[in-house]
Formats: C-alpha cells, structure tokens, sequence
C-alpha cells in the first residue's frame, strides 16, 4: 500500500511537472510574440477568458486522473508477474530473433553500424529521454487544440496499451531480456553485448541505461513494486508508446509524423543496442498498437453512433 500511494503521488508530480513546463513554454512563447504591457491581462485573457482553453481544460480533467492511476497500476502488475507466471520465453525469443536475422543476433547485425563509443551514448540518453515523452506529449495531448475524436482514440489507445500489451501480454510471455538473462538464469548469450556496453561507459561515455538497469534489477529482487519497477521483456513499451505517437503524429501533421517516426525507429534500434529487449519484442508491440488504434477508433465511432453523438 506504501508503495502504490507513493507511486501515485510521484506519478501525479510527473504530470504536473509536464504540464507546468508546457505551460511556460506557451506563455513564453505568447509574451514574444505580443508583448503585452502587462503579462497578468495576457494570462486572464488567454487561459481565463478564451471558452476553448477552458473547456479543454475541464475536458482534460477526468483523462489525466486516468493517466495519474495507470502507471502505477502497470507497476504493480509488472512486479506481480514471477508470482503469475515464469519466465521462461527467453530461449524462444532469442531463436525467434536469429531465424529473423537468418541465423544471427540483431544486435550482432547492427553493431558494424552503430557500435561506436559516441553512438552508443547517444542513443542511451535517447533511449532514456522516452520517459519524458509519456509525459510532457500526454500532458500536451490532454490540453492542445486537436480533434477530439483523435485525443479520445489516442489515450484510450494508450490505455489499453499499457493494459494489453504491458499487463496481459507481458505476463502470457514472461521473458527477463538480453540485460537480466545472465543475473537471473545464468545465461550468457549476451556476455560480448554486455561486455561492450560496460567498456563504452567506464571507458568512453557514459550509458545511462546501465544504471537503470541496476536499478530495476536491484528492485526487482526486492520484489518492489514503486513506480518504474518489474522486468519485462516481451513485448516492448518503449517501441508501443513511440509508435503509438507516431500514428497521431501522423494525423496532426505529416512532418511531424515523420519526425515521432525516425524517433520510433531509434527507440526500437536502441532496445535491441542496449539490451533492454530482442528485437521481435518490438515488432510485437507494433502490430499490437496499430491493432489497438484501429480497434479504438472503431469503438469510439460506433459509441458515437450509438449515443447520437457528433463527430468533434
């Protein structure tokens, strides 16, 4: 119980946090573009006066309390799953992933490429920087000036995402990853990825996921529950929720469509670099999330149809 209140406590900071920054980068941006005599009437007639900020506000209400409840909830659940179910996917993924390499590792088959001091860095503090997207981007969703039909299939797509695919998914096919195979089974297939990973941030630059790592480890054999903690390999939130935003991003904008897609396919080349996850766990999510979208869409037309609701 101490864990889960401080979980939602620490969760409900995040978003408030987010939405704090979000809401000085719009005013910032507003006083350069007005500069009004006084920054007090620019901010009663923009988020007090304006009926449209209003009511998205009032309207983003109940979604962000949805939002405050559910990682935690996915916490729990995920630091549940030795008790629901073992983990023994491992071996199966990891044969999955070299008959889709023709009889190599992916990591292997990308190292020539991005195996390099610098790059690995890199997308390590990238890898990492996801974390903010699942909030400033969903604070951002909340509260922007959007169709509302595309927020509601956004987030409840996001939902059902950390549900499905983090919750029922990752229990059915309980797999600990390329980092936590070795501490955990004794298996070292990965040794050399692992090995070169430790080289790059004692040597070179730091790789801030392997302290996130530890941390997770450490917690996992702690059977902790707070907010971040669990192993779970199959299938990959980073590489849903990046591609989740990528299909909204999509329907805003093309460029910025393009932009959430290169950064999707970064997270899902990182997941595999970083050992965080094989690379048929993200290729899981993904035709999981676009399933979940087109199902979402589909329900919330026919919700409408049935209430004689129109389209927003």
């Amino acid at each position: 119980m101490h864990y889960q209140s401080a979980a939602l406590s620490l969760n409900a900071q995040l978003y408030v946090w987010a939405i704090g920054a979000l809401m000085v980068l719009h005013l910032g941006r507003l006083m350069v573009r007005h500069r009004p005599r006084s920054p007090f009437a620019l901010i009663r007639q923009t988020y007090f006066s304006d009926q449209s900020y209003f009511e998205r506000f009032l309207g983003g209400i109940p979604i962000l309390l949805m939002q405050i409840s559910l990682l935690p909830f996915f916490s729990a659940i995920k630091s549940a799953i030795p008790t629901l179910h073992p983990y023994n996917w491992d071996t199966t993924f990891i044969a999955l992933d070299r008959m889709l390499f023709f009889g190599n590792d992916p990591w292997r088959v990308l190292q020539p490429f991005i195996g390099y001091a610098p790059v690995t860095a890199a997308l390590a503090l990238i890898y990492t920087a996801w974390l903010a997207l699942n909030y400033v981007g969903c604070a951002w969703l909340l509260f922007a000036k959007i169709s509302n039909n595309l927020r509601r299939q956004f987030f409840l797509c996001f939902a059902l995402s950390w549900s499905v695919i983090g919750g029922v998914m990752a229990t059915l096919f309980a797999s600990y990853g390329p980092a936590f195979i070795g501490p955990m089974m004794g298996n070292s297939h990965y040794v050399v990825l692992r090995a070169y990973l430790r080289t790059v941030n004692q040597e070179h630059f730091p790789v801030v996921t392997l302290s996130v790592q530890n941390y997770l480890l450490s917690h996992f054999r702690d059977n902790d529950n707070g907010l971040g903690s669990g192993i779970s390999a199959m299938p990959s939130m980073h590489v849903a929720i990046c591609f989740l935003f990528y299909l909204i991003a999509r329907e805003l904008s093309p460029r910025l469509g393009r932009l959430f897609f290169v950064f999707f396919v970064v997270i899902w080349i990182g997941s595999v670099h970083l050992a965080y996850h094989y690379a048929i766990d993200g290729l899981v999510s993904i035709v999981t999330v676009w399933l979940l979208w087109k199902v979402s869409g589909r329900f919330l037309a026919w919700w409408d149809r049935k209430n004689g609701l129109a389209p927003i």
